[in-house]
């Protein structure tokens, strides 16, 4: 009963949390960029958030007569699903995960992957030219990328014996935060978070400059609606992902709880996705793909070989 609590309550919270970072991205662009954001409807503008859920549940959910109608509608739930299901093995504080797997960080490599299905088949299933463009671009980004993230990973894999996301926090508690010994892991997983998310600077798949809209071109209503949670909770996931890994999880000082350090280190990271839109242009995705192959992947394969050399030469 109490791990069908602890999942209700999570999935509570994700849902909510996606609509209110709505309302936080627009609120903080507007502070950097020198403006004022979100501020007429409610206080502070929260009430834009209720006026966004309103009109993306009573929009027309059109259907466009020459699309693959099953595959249009499968796509956009795809990606919900799976980041709900990577935040199963995430540790929130000690003892607090619905899924203590041993193959933790393999779990949350698999779900990040079937995330590109949604866009993919959504890009397919539009039979647009643009969505088409939009879904190979996505394809091509997601399965680069995702290699190098996962290389990134292997650094904290070595230094603490285990893909279980908590002992790697249980670990970080003797041994120090793995954001000093794995910086150079830390940046690479970092840059392919943000292209895994499709975010600024790397939202290319839907680069509205060039192809329209891209994956989700024909989208309107709450499919539409669909998309943007998913990207929404994928930056939460990225960002309670590197918390996890790098930055200690839940540990803190003892004054305030694990659960509140866990949730505040989460949430910084949070805005510095969204300062990343605020301050950095989109690069051209001959140049995206390029940076991928030519430099992120010989520095994650120097750092892991660095890691595990060094952790050999300690062990002798």
């Amino acid at each position: 009963m109490s791990t069908a609590i602890l999942i209700g309550t999570v999935l509570a919270c994700l849902l909510s949390l996606a609509a209110i970072l709505i309302w936080l991205e627009r609120r903080l662009l507007g502070i950097w960029q020198d403006r004022l954001g979100p501020n007429r409807v409610g206080f502070l503008g929260l009430g834009q958030v209720v006026a966004d859920m309103i009109k993306i549940f009573t929009k027309e959910d059109w259907i466009p007569p020459f699309a693959d109608k099953g595959v249009f509608i499968l796509a956009p739930t795809i990606v919900v699903i799976a980041m709900l299901m990577a935040f199963a093995v995430v540790p929130f504080s000690p003892g607090t995960s619905i899924s203590n797997l041993n193959i933790g960080l393999l779990f949350f490599l698999a779900m990040s992957s079937l995330a590109a299905y949604s866009v993919m088949l959504g890009g397919y299933a539009s039979n647009n030219k643009y969505a088409l463009l939009g879904g190979l671009r996505a394809a091509a980004q997601t399965v680069s990328y995702e290699v190098f993230m996962g290389l990134s990973l292997m650094g904290v894999v070595i230094l603490s014996g285990s893909f279980n996301m908590s002992d790697i926090v249980i670990a970080q508690a003797e041994s120090g935060w793995y954001i000093f010994p794995q910086f150079v892991g830390f940046i690479v997983f970092l840059i392919a978070g943000i292209a895994e998310s499709h975010r600024l600077p790397f939202d290319l798949p839907e680069a509205e400059h060039e192809i329209v809209a891209g994956f989700h071109t024909e989208y309107s209503g709450m499919k539409f609606g669909l998309f943007f949670i998913g990207e929404y909770l994928g930056v939460a996931l990225i960002s309670a992902v590197i918390t996890t890994i790098f930055f200690g999880g839940w540990l803190g000082p003892d004054f305030l709880p694990p659960l509140f350090w866990f949730c505040f280190k989460t949430f910084l990271f949070i805005c510095f996705f969204v300062l990343l839109r605020a301050a950095i242009p989109r690069p051209r995705y001959d140049q995206l793909m390029m940076f991928g192959w030519k430099v992120m992947l010989p520095i994650s394969l120097l750092n892991l070989i660095a890691t595990a050399g060094i952790v050999l030469w300690r062990a002798q």
